[in-house]
């Protein structure tokens, strides 16, 4: 911890910079307000996770265990691919508010583990399936469900 609180000082000091990055990255940006820009204000069905992987945001970037400057003006994190999706794995997948039996919910397996407050370090895991991802069948299974069923989660999925 010593060396973490001489960075700490250095960046009070502002000698050097260690905050300039960070995990200032959203996890999920699709489906927010601040990218809404419907005629009705229904940001869930006016930018969901389909169009996230083909459209460009205005006001933000996601990723999953992505880093950024802290003005979000260079954006970095992984891109996946389990050889078995249709798409590249580059931001969370959820249900929105109409689509989960118990409103908007992420539906995945990740975790973050471990960071320094100077972000020198920094460590997640993502636990990404290696057969198909199951995005239809997670909608399909939360839609039929009411209020007073429990969510069908990524690990109610036997499939995987």
């Amino acid at each position: 911890m010593r060396k973490e609180h001489e960075r700490l000082i250095q960046d009070k000091d502002r000698q050097v910079y260690w905050k300039r990055w960070g995990p200032y990255l959203s996890e999920r940006a699709w489906g927010t307000v601040r990218e809404d820009y419907s005629a009705n204000g229904d940001a869930w069905n006016y930018f969901t996770h389909e169009h996230a992987t083909c459209r460009a945001y205005r006001w933000s970037e996601d990723g999953i265990a992505g880093c950024a400057n802290r003005h979000q003006l260079i954006c970095l994190a992984p891109a996946l691919w389990n050889g078995q999706d249709p798409i590249l794995k580059e931001r969370l997948f959820g249900l929105t508010g109409s689509e989960g039996n118990h409103g908007e919910d992420v539906k995945e397996c990740y975790f973050y583990l471990d960071n320094t407050p100077t972000h020198s370090y920094m460590k997640a895991l993502y636990k990404y399936p290696q057969r198909e991802f199951p995005y239809q069948r997670l909608v399909e299974e939360n839609r039929k469900r009411t209020r007073l069923d429990p969510e069908f989660e990524l690990t109610d999925n036997r499939h995987l």
